[in-house]
């Protein structure tokens, strides 16, 4: 560590200074066969990585109590499918999700309304369903999420709150 200027140093102490170490190691590369290098592939099926998505499954507890299922549908699907649409917003930002992106998807979808429209209810329980078993039925999921188009993604809560109900065959992409 540097002394101070005003710091006393006899005049026959030697001068220290920086030092070269003998060995330098080689630069380290990762060999993990899942590393990507360079940009994430995009394809149908692969996601969109984004930082810190498990916290999505929080967010996504947060809003159970407000989903209104009809006869026939799960909350649990509900929850999975708005999740997968909402990770793919946050992702698009490249930030962690937050509530809005949840919000946006469960709202599109008319999972908020105690009274949708009867063609929406028939449209996203056929999506929608089984979706909550991740394991299963993945590829139903990143379809669900896939299906909702970008100019949707972009829209404020608010847009659309305003917009899906006379528009959610739009919205939704189905």
């Amino acid at each position: 560590m540097a002394a101070p200027k005003f710091a006393p140093v006899p005049p026959a102490t030697p001068t220290r200074g920086y030092r070269s170490p003998d060995f330098v190691p080689a630069p380290w590369s990762s060999q993990r066969r899942a590393e990507i290098s360079g940009r994430q592939p995009e394809a149908g099926g692969l996601g969109r990585p984004g930082p810190d998505q498990g916290y999505g499954l929080t967010l996504a507890e947060r809003l159970r109590p407000q989903i209104v299922a009809q006869e026939g549908e799960s909350v649990d699907d509900a929850l999975r499918g708005a999740l997968n649409i909402g990770l793919r917003r946050a992702a698009m930002y490249g930030r962690a999700p937050v509530i809005h992106d949840l919000r946006l998807a469960l709202t599109i979808w008319g999972w908020f309304d105690a009274q949708p429209p009867a063609d929406l209810v028939a449209c996203r329980r056929t999506l929608f369903e089984g979706v909550a078993n991740a394991v299963h039925h993945y590829s139903e999921g990143r379809h669900l999420a896939d299906l909702v188009p970008e100019s949707t993604l972009r829209l404020t809560p608010e847009q659309a709150t305003a917009r899906w109900r006379a528009d959610w065959r739009q919205l939704t992409g189905a």
